[in-house]
């Protein structure tokens, strides 16, 4: 076993139009952009961690289920990859694994482009969340659900999730080899971003995986707070954008907002060329600059 991440492998699971005030707030609603949803393949000494699992497809591909679910969500269109299977375990195999080969899931929040693949993991595949996010799912019915957290997604029994009990004054809790969960609740009641720390052995350095606690360059670069929020104002997340920024800073690690369509292919060519790693010495500002 080896101490820390030998390989990262963005997997992209489908695209939302929507209003960039979703993520940017106060923006123009009439402008609108389409974003993608992410996962993130993480291989360790221990084996594969992936962290978020996007869409249901049945809650998308049926036009009921669509207008059910989704209808609820206001003024967002869920879109899935032009590929006939299943987003997840098709981008998984270009990734060179089968579902079976993941140990650990762990999903930064319940929104149903983050946990709609929790199904796949029913049986006792560990899967960290934070205590607070999972109950605010399970007990506010319908609230929830107008929210965007569908528990279809993860009302289950055969889910073996694990309960982090972070508070936002926690320092990162280590949940296998390399990888952090940090708490930067706000989005959502129990939102957590990922701290990844590659292996000294591929070059050491690593990455800060907001998700949706940034969705895009500008809630870093302009400190613009994030649009969509659950039980705060959205000024309070400035406090999870610039603590996020703080310790990329101080630790020499690459910041990667969750949803930025400029970001995440550019980061996901980077880290292919590098065979899962980064160059030494890359910087948060090269992979926004463009």
């Amino acid at each position: 076993m080896r101490g820390g991440v030998l390989r990262v492998v963005l997997l992209t699971l489908g695209e939302e139009y929507l209003p960039k005030a979703w993520s940017l707030h106060g923006f123009d609603r009439s402008e609108k952009i389409t974003e993608p949803v992410p996962g993130v393949l993480i291989e360790t000494g221990d084996g594969f961690v992936l962290l978020d699992t996007g869409f249901n497809p049945a809650l998308i591909r049926d036009p009921a289920l669509y207008r059910r679910f989704h209808g609820l969500v206001s003024g967002v269109e869920a879109r899935l990859p032009q590929w006939p299977g299943d987003p997840l375990e098709e981008e998984l195999l270009r990734a060179g694994i089968g579902l079976e080969a993941i140990s650990q899931v762990a999903v930064s929040h319940l929104h149903n482009d983050h946990a709609g693949g929790l199904r796949h993991f029913a049986g006792g595949t560990p899967v960290y969340v934070q205590e607070r996010e999972l109950r605010y799912g399970l007990d506010n019915f319908p609230e929830a659900e107008e929210n965007g957290i569908f528990r279809v997604d993860f009302d289950d029994p055969k889910l073996n999730f694990v309960l982090l009990k972070g508070h936002l004054s926690d320092v990162p809790e280590e949940i296998a080899p390399g990888v952090f969960a940090l708490p930067t609740f706000g989005h959502t009641p129990g939102h957590q971003s990922f701290i990844v720390r590659f292996d000294e052995s591929v070059g050491g350095g690593g990455l800060v995986f907001a998700f949706d606690a940034a969705d895009l360059r500008e809630n870093f670069t302009e400190e613009w707070p994030v649009g969509g929020v659950i039980g705060c104002q959205p000024e309070e997340t400035l406090e999870h954008i610039r603590r996020l920024r703080r310790l990329a800073e101080e630790e020499g690690l690459v910041l990667i907002p969750g949803h930025d369509p400029h970001v995440w292919p550019k980061l996901a060519g980077e880290l292919d060329r590098a065979g899962g790693t980064l160059p030494v010495g890359y910087t948060t500002e090269q992979l926004f600059s463009g």
